[in-house]
């Protein structure tokens, strides 16, 4: 009996310390009456609107001494406090949160609008490239149909002389054995009689 009585004061001496370290809010949709006297009894010297962050000193059933941000300090209906963040006080949080991450997603896409504009011209430029060198593809497959073509007409002729050479070579042929032939003619002629021309 006599452990539990140490137990019992040192509980009781720790409750408010705890107490101390709480955060409550004002609920929502709401204006709290801040007071001077612990009953509330007295005319509130200032109003606390839904959200309000307040610090508990302390508190029973009914009331709370509470100290405000700005250090000014009063007593409140407890009934009127909570633990939770209200939802007035979480969509405006909330808001500012997705106005911050518009803001950054806005600020991400101007960062990238240089480099996007830049891989669309390279891409254009690409397609360009493409089309040039299909273009070119084509021409060369062409090219390469006309040289085989060449190079099988020049086996097929590789043996064969220009007609121009040959009726040139028939030519001096002829000319040459017409001459021949004269002086054949001459030769003998004067052979038969005794060296002398008849003609």
């Amino acid at each position: 009996m006599q452990k539990a009585f140490p137990i019992a004061v040192i509980f009781a001496i720790l409750m408010p310390l705890a107490a101390l370290a709480e955060t409550g809010y004002v609920t929502d949709n709401l204006r709290l009456g801040l007071h001077q006297a612990s009953d509330t009894s007295d005319r509130a010297f200032r109003s606390l609107d839904s959200g309000q962050e307040l610090e508990i000193i302390s508190r029973d059933r009914n009331y709370a001494n509470v100290r405000l941000p700005d250090g000014v300090e009063g007593f409140v209906k407890a009934a009127y406090l909570v633990f939770d963040k209200p939802a007035k006080l979480i969509v405006a949080e909330t808001q500012a949160a997705n106005d911050a991450l518009r803001q950054e997603l806005a600020d991400t896409k101007a960062a990238f609008a240089a480099p996007a504009s830049t891989i669309d011209s390279l891409q254009k430029q690409l397609a360009a490239s493409q089309a040039t060198a299909s273009k070119s593809e084509a021409q060369v497959f062409e090219l390469t149909g006309q040289l085989d073509e060449l190079r099988g007409r020049q086996d097929q002729f590789k043996y064969s002389m220009p007609i121009t050479w040959v009726a040139g070579a028939m030519f001096v042929c002829l000319l040459g054995g017409f001459l021949a032939g004269l002086w054949w003619i001459d030769r003998s002629s004067r052979k038969r009689h005794g060296g002398i021309r008849i003609y």
